[in-house]
């Protein structure tokens, strides 16, 4: 417990001192965001808004969880350290995206198949090691099964939960990505994901396996490698990104740029695949599947019928555009995502529940 106390604490502490730095930092370079012409016109004023925030949280995150590993005495783990891997790997695929958009002063960065392979690269790096490192008890940070609140049916062996890891992934970082088009949304929206994942990750370590000779009913423990590490990651992130939220909120004085949304997709997966919550995290980041499922219905139906159902996508821009105040959708779109958090937190504790 003082682990995942520290590692919010120092995280949250580390973005609130270090992001104006970075701001600071970052005007003085002149790298500011590039603004898309076909955008939504309000959003011209920022122009020029220092971008690549996402350095900030990354930072704050991984020196907070091996902070809190120094103070508390306690070993880092594989679970943990593979997250971290993910994350700063995506971000990293971000940052070279975000700073040829800088340097050339156009909206796309990378070339799609440059980004897509970066993108490959780190997220079959993560899936293949996450199939490694077995514990005493023969758990591995990752299963090769499906899950929900728990893994369940048949393994589908490594080289399809390669491809099932890899889905992921892309789905979630772009997903975030989609969703980072306001003033602080996305970095909102991930506080409440990765707060639901402290709370996961602690409960599954008390209900472990490991300790069934000391549980009430053993058939409802949880088989997941490092559960109290992969709280402490998501308590670092969580009190990172509330540090962040301070500035990135409207108006903001930084963006997170590609950097921070890869890096927050890529966590937000590999918290799910190691805590065997796949499934489970449809629900919890709800408010990114569902700005991402706008972008595939508007792409699909002007292919198909060459009408659009949505005024703009990704979907935040459509409410934009039918006069809602960039502060209104944002409110709102956290109201729906933390209903989506209540719920899905909710069905992980009815699933447990249930083994009883």
């Amino acid at each position: 417990m003082r682990q995942i106390l520290f590692a919010g604490a120092i995280g949250l502490f580390l973005t609130l001192v270090g992001t104006p730095l970075l701001i600071k930092l970052l005007a003085r370079k002149g790298y500011g965001q590039f603004i898309r012409d076909d955008g939504p016109r309000t959003h011209g004023s920022k122009k020029g808004t220092p971008t690549m925030g996402g350095i900030a949280f990354i930072l704050a995150t991984i020196i907070a969880y091996i902070a809190a590993k120094l103070i508390t005495g306690e070993e880092m783990r594989f679970s943990g350290v593979l997250v971290l891997f993910l994350m700063a790997g995506m971000g990293l695929v971000g940052f070279l995206d975000d700073y040829i958009k800088i340097v050339k002063q156009r909206s796309l960065g990378l070339r799609a198949k440059a980004k897509m392979a970066g993108q490959l690269i780190v997220g079959i790096a993560f899936a293949v090691l996450s199939l490694q490192f077995a514990d005493k008890h023969g758990n591995t940070p990752a299963s090769d099964r499906l899950s929900f609140v728990a893994d369940f049916g048949w393994s589908i062996g490594p080289v399809l939960f390669v491809v099932w890891a890899l889905f992921m992934i892309l789905a979630m970082s772009n997903g975030v990505n989609l969703t980072d088009g306001l003033d602080g949304l996305a970095t909102g929206a991930s506080v409440m994901v990765f707060g639901a994942y402290t709370f996961i990750g602690l409960w599954q370590f008390q209900e472990s396996c490991v300790n069934a000779d000391t549980l009430t009913n053993p058939n409802a423990c949880f088989q997941v490698r490092d559960p109290l590490d992969l709280a402490v990651v998501a308590s670092a992130l969580m009190g990172a990104c509330f540090g962040f939220l301070w500035w990135n909120t409207s108006p903001a004085k930084i963006f997170m740029g590609d950097t921070g949304s890869l890096a927050l997709g890529g966590a937000l997966a590999g918290l799910a695949i190691c805590s065997r919550t796949e499934f489970l995290m449809a629900i919890l980041g709800g408010l990114f599947v569902m700005i991402t499922m706008s972008v595939v219905i508007q792409v699909g139906s002007f292919k198909m019928t060459g009408k659009r159902v949505f005024r703009m996508a990704p979907l935040q821009h459509h409410f934009e555009l039918k006069g809602w105040s960039e502060v209104l959708v944002v409110v709102r779109f956290w109201i729906i995502q933390g209903m989506c958090v209540i719920v899905g937190l909710g069905l992980f504790y009815a699933g447990w529940a249930a083994e009883k």
